[in-house]
């Protein structure tokens, strides 16, 4: 019996039962959320047949030696969707191909055919590419160009036949987005 003349209240009305109880409740919480994350964001693999990529190395090497021998020089503008680029003194002979690949993320990956606009003007359309780092690969069958593209700080791109510069080594590359008519 209870001298104190007060009464026991039930475990639930009770505060040390909740505060026990929320440290697990909020580690089951965070592991359901963890679990969303990781299926909602597949990774997958960067490159689905590594081995014949290495193995095309070489091949890919001597594109970008012919686009240094050649002098091959572009620029790349981007707005409203679209991409233009401009070929320097080495006026493209055939159908250009354009690759911007994101470094983690290949389902984000677009290539698109460029189609002539002009003597040494290409144009093509584009899907909405997020902020970030892209890997900007143009080829034609003899040479290939690649540099890395920083969007959206970066309205002009000048990717020429010498060895690419990292992203943020030349600021002066960065100019005004080019304006569709």
């Amino acid at each position: 019996m209870n001298t104190d003349g007060m009464r026991a209240q039930p475990w639930y009305r009770e505060r040390w039962p909740w505060i026990l109880m929320a440290g697990p409740a909020i580690v089951v919480v965070a592991s359901l959320i963890t679990a969303w994350l990781a299926i909602r964001s597949d990774d997958g693999l960067v490159i689905d047949d590594y081995y014949k990529q290495g193995l095309a190395i070489n091949q890919t090497l001597s594109r970008s030696d012919a686009a240094e021998r050649l002098g091959v020089e572009a620029q790349l503008y981007l707005a409203d969707g679209r991409v233009r680029v401009v070929l320097g003194t080495a006026a493209g002979r055939g159908a250009l191909t354009l690759r911007l690949v994101h470094p983690t993320r290949a389902g984000m990956d677009q290539s698109l055919n460029l189609a002539a606009a002009g003597p040494g003007v290409y144009e093509g359309r584009l899907q909405p590419l997020r902020p970030g780092r892209w890997h900007v690969v143009l080829e034609e069958r003899d040479w290939r160009l690649a540099g890395d593209w920083m969007l959206p700080a970066a309205g002009v791109l000048t990717l020429s036949g010498r060895l690419p510069l990292p992203a943020d080594a030349d600021k002066a590359k960065e100019g005004k987005p080019w304006q569709s008519d």
